[in-house]
């Protein structure tokens, strides 16, 4: 059971180009495999392929043992080799394997036609729970002619980030969790990572379908929260001297909640959260189960958006002027998909309102959702145009604090930034 020094990384999107830096930066040798020559170009150049904080400097400490190719035969001397291609989403809430089964075959005749047995393949894109063991072990078992758990491993690997802290959240995680198809390839990629975080993190080891269900579990139980929060603002609302905030700052006393995503604000977004939610429904009724919690939370999490819209709606006519503060799903990303702000604009503008929009990161060029409103560059723009008669903030960018308000504007502010100002 050698050791793993040398990896392979398959997709250097938003997650990939950041675990190909870290690794090298913690004194590995990576080599970065893309379809993209743009993607591959940018980091043999020392460019971030991704807008992510902290990735330069990340990408600079590790340059030395750091390269991209398009071509996969060039990882072929790699110990393991880790995969985050695209996975989407179907129709029915389950997600697509088809990228990743293609970059991981396309590995695996590498390895064979080298014979270059040993070596341990990690999935760290999410997967439908039994993909793994149904799926891709099956695959790559046939393309290599080999058997799993002798000749080469497999683990599955997801990690727990936020955009726009992703390279801390790679090096200091509360969990590492690891599915392992055998033993050895456990223990070999736990040895990984005691070398790799810079913290101690818990090393979590089960079967490959056990780590399948934990990843999405953490996701629904997360966003279970963020729903439970605005289930209880939406109720404390109608109490003229209820205070949501003081509300949930008591309530996360209490050990057995706790405060992390205790928040009143708004619905949760972005590319893992609301999908693998829906994943642990679909699982549960594939399997002759129900996930009613599941369901419930994503249902209240799409109230809480037509909640928003109703509440703008009821205060601006056809052609009034409404500003939207805070396009992403959260602060320090420019990621937009399934935000509160882009919900909120999208509707209003159907409804025939003019919209004006704005966001620390999120802009047209990087976000072209965003191209079909009026943007504006700095909140302060906003003084010098007439008749605004509602301003929104729909992602709590600390920026907002000090929010001048056009005169005559009203201000709907669901996350309090305003009110201790």
């Amino acid at each position: 059971m050698r050791p793993l020094k040398s990896i392979a990384v398959f997709g250097l999107g938003k997650l990939g180009a950041c675990i190909a830096s870290t690794l090298a930066a913690r004194g590995f040798q990576v080599v970065g495999v893309d379809v993209d020559a743009e993607k591959v170009r940018r980091v043999n150049a020392c460019e971030p392929p991704v807008e992510e904080p902290l990735l330069g400097e990340t990408m600079r400490e590790g340059r030395s043992r750091l390269r991209a190719t398009t071509d996969v035969r060039e990882a072929q001397d790699t110990d393991a080799s880790f995969y985050i291609p695209p996975s989407p989403s179907l129709l029915d809430g389950s997600f697509s394997c088809e990228f990743l089964l293609r970059a991981m075959q396309s590995m695996a005749r590498v390895i064979r036609n080298a014979n270059k047995p040993g070596h341990l393949f990690v999935v760290n894109s999410t997967t439908t729970p039994g993909t793994m063991k149904s799926i891709i072990l099956p695959a790559l078992e046939h393309e290599l002619g080999w058997s799993c758990g002798h000749e080469f491993g497999l683990c599955y690997n997801p990690e727990f980030i936020a955009l726009g802290n992703v390279i801390r959240g790679l090096l200091e995680p509360d969990l590492i969790l690891i599915g392992e198809s055998d033993t050895a390839s456990g223990e070999r990629l736990a040895a990984l990572y005691q070398r790799y975080n810079t913290n101690q993190p818990e090393i979590a080891r089960m079967s490959l379908t056990s780590a399948e269900l934990a990843k999405i579990s953490v996701n629904s139980f997360v966003t279970m929260k963020i729903s439970f929060t605005n289930q209880l603002r939406l109720i404390a609302e109608k109490f003229p001297d209820a205070n949501i905030h003081d509300i949930l700052a008591a309530v996360g006393v209490d050990t057995r909640i706790g405060a992390k995503y205790l928040r009143a604000g708004l619905s949760y977004g972005g590319p893992c959260f609301p999908r693998d939610n829906r994943l642990v429904a679909y699982v549960a009724r594939q399997h002759g189960a129900e996930a009613p919690l599941a369901e419930a939370t994503d249902r209240m999490n799409e109230a809480v958006k037509q909640a928003l819209f109703n509440q703008v709606l009821s205060l601006v006519g056809p052609g009034d002027t409404v500003a939207v503060l805070g396009m992403a799903y959260r602060p320090n990303t420019y990621i937009v998909e399934e935000s509160a702000g882009l919900y909120l604009a999208q509707h209003l503008k159907q409804h025939g309102c003019r919209l004006l929009v704005h966001d620390y990161q999120a802009k047209p060029g990087n976000s072209p959702s965003l191209i079909e409103f009026e943007n504006v560059d700095t909140p302060d723009e906003l003084l010098t145009q007439p008749k605004i008669k509602v301003v929104v903030i729909c992602c709590p960018w600390p920026q907002y604090q000090n929010l001048k308000l056009p005169s005559g504007a009203k201000l709907i502010d669901p996350w309090g930034l305003q009110r201790n100002v």
